[in-house]
């Protein structure tokens, strides 16, 4: 499947900003199964420095400098992208769940690019109630596959998709309790989980499209920027990921940007300004199947 993709963020400030740097993840990472055709990110009003660099996950970053007084700052990342993730191995024929946490917390070169994602991160503490949470999907000896498809089904059964219930500083403690947030918080409840296991588990950010109701055109602006988990099944068979929000493996409706230990590392636009005071957020994001010859 090849999508066309545009990410568009627009702050109006209700002062001048003077000053202001920003960092931005908006360009998606080149993999196995995603081939980024084309990729540009734009912004106004123009930058007067801009660079661009791989992050420490290998994630594409563009740094944004602003010297010039601004009371509005648009930034628009677009991009030709052909995905097709591989089918994942059987469940049966993966390790056992504690053989994969073992071969983590050895390090070594089987392990070692994994083992940073069984630590806490900023956003995702391990708690006792998350280990308490994923245990009934990773009885003894369990092929780790098998365990994770189970605990991605239970999020997807037992939480509720409720915008405004959460917010970015909603702990994984709080969202197991009310069983209720958005994308970003079950994402966060399942790393938490698989690491108070011992399992890597990292935060996925990108894009996942989104179908009208039948008979209803498709809105312009409604698709989702979106996060979902990948999860370490050991040196063989590498990362699977896997979309708890809505119960899936991730293959042809996903797209990647980034990755790393939490939403932190990898948010679309994050940065510092000097001025600006109070502000409005507008976000929009459009993720458009095209025809393969469109994309040459």
């Amino acid at each position: 499947m090849i999508y066309r993709v545009r990410h568009s963020t627009r702050y109006a400030y209700g002062s001048t900003v003077e000053l202001a740097v920003h960092l931005l993840h908006l360009r998606p990472r080149a993999l196995p199964g995603q081939r980024v055709i084309s990729a540009e990110v734009t912004a106004t009003p123009a930058p007067s420095r801009r660079r661009e660099a791989l992050d420490h996950f290998g994630n594409h970053v563009t740094w944004l400098f602003l010297d010039q007084p601004h009371a509005c700052f648009e930034v628009v990342g677009e991009a030709v992208v052909e995905v097709g993730f591989p089918v994942p191995p059987a469940a049966t024929a993966t390790l056992a769940w504690e053989a994969v946490a073992r071969l983590a917390r050895a390090g070594g070169p089987a392990g070692w690019q994994a083992a940073e994602f069984t630590f806490d991160s900023p956003m995702v503490a391990v708690e006792p109630a998350a280990l308490a949470y994923a245990a009934p999907s990773f009885p003894a000896g369990r092929p780790v596959l098998e365990g994770l498809l189970e605990l991605t089904a239970r999020i997807r059964g037992d939480f509720t998709y409720r915008p405004g219930a959460t917010s970015l500083a909603t702990p994984v403690a709080e969202v197991l309790a009310r069983r209720e947030g958005v994308c970003q918080d079950f994402s966060h409840v399942m790393i938490g989980a698989l690491r108070a296991l011992g399992l890597p588990a990292r935060y996925v950010s990108g894009y996942i499209r989104t179908r009208p109701p039948p008979g209803q055109p498709r809105r312009r602006g409604a698709d989702q920027s979106h996060a979902w988990v990948g999860c370490w099944l050991g040196p063989q068979h590498g990362w699977v990921d896997l979309d708890p929000t809505n119960g899936t493996v991730v293959r042809e409706e996903h797209l990647v940007v980034g990755w790393g230990r939490d939403y932190a590392d990898v948010s679309p636009v994050s940065g510092v300004v000097l001025g600006g005071g109070a502000h409005s957020l507008g976000i929009a994001v459009d993720l458009e199947p095209i025809a393969v010859e469109a994309a040459g």
